[in-house]
């Protein structure tokens, strides 16, 4: 299986090709530049620099959410047009199980944070363990302190994801993980899918999964009340 990956579901974006578990070639950015202006780029590079072009993909996966709506936005629009062009199905992964899935062949809980403002993180909890990654919990948006009552159940726990600095703040005993662990990365995503190619889907069926309406919506609904 070979697959395009792309992650552009918060203030990092990155591409990757991966084929049958081995990291062919992967670009990584964390910078304050649009991801409109950065990801096609990347995903261009990336196709020549490993020699690959999209008939040769089994399957293009995406992170379609939590995160940013924007990011969110920009990524399922950029695997849309390359899917439907290239009649290939789509694999959306939760950005949160692309954070987990850094962790692969360590032990521990991995407490996956992305920062939702106002106080809460989209969150999912994991156990690494055996090469293996478990989901504990669903993704959810949840608050920080909410978060932090529930963590007590767990030991050996690493922060991850940039929500993970919300957390240490409220809870300064748990760890961060090392920064090149520490965001959600194509590749990852794509280790997620290599067990999920059963849930491929076909370009029209690929929607984000935001867990919060967006920040305008809020308001309008509340003005309306």
């Amino acid at each position: 299986m070979k697959f395009l990956s792309i992650d552009s579901s918060s203030r990092s974006a990155s591409a990757a090709v991966v084929s049958d578990g081995k990291v062919l070639g992967e670009f990584f950015v964390n910078n304050k530049l649009t991801h409109s202006q950065t990801l096609m780029k990347m995903v261009e590079n990336l196709l020549n620099v490993t020699d690959t072009k999209i008939s040769d993909i089994t399957a293009i996966v995406v992170t379609n959410g939590p995160g940013s709506f924007t990011g969110i936005r920009i990524g399922i629009a950029a695997v849309k047009g390359l899917a439907l062009g290239a009649d290939k199905l789509c694999i959306p992964i939760s950005s949160l199980e692309a954070i987990a899935y850094n962790f692969l062949g360590e032990e521990g809980i991995i407490v996956a944070n992305l920062d939702a403002r106002q106080g809460q993180v989209y969150n999912a909890i994991f156990r690494a363990s055996a090469g293996r990654i478990e989901r504990l919990t669903e993704d959810r948006a949840i608050s920080a302190e909410k978060l932090k009552e529930e963590l007590l159940s767990y030991d050996n726990i690493i922060l991850c994801g940039d929500g993970a600095y919300v957390i240490k703040e409220i809870c300064p005993e748990y760890k961060l993980s090392s920064e090149n662990k520490m965001y959600q990365r194509a590749s990852s995503a794509a280790f997620a899918a290599a067990k999920a190619l059963e849930t491929g889907i076909g370009a029209e069926s690929l929607v984000p999964k935001y867990l919060r309406l967006p920040q305008a919506e809020r308001i309008r609904r509340k003005v309306d009340l």
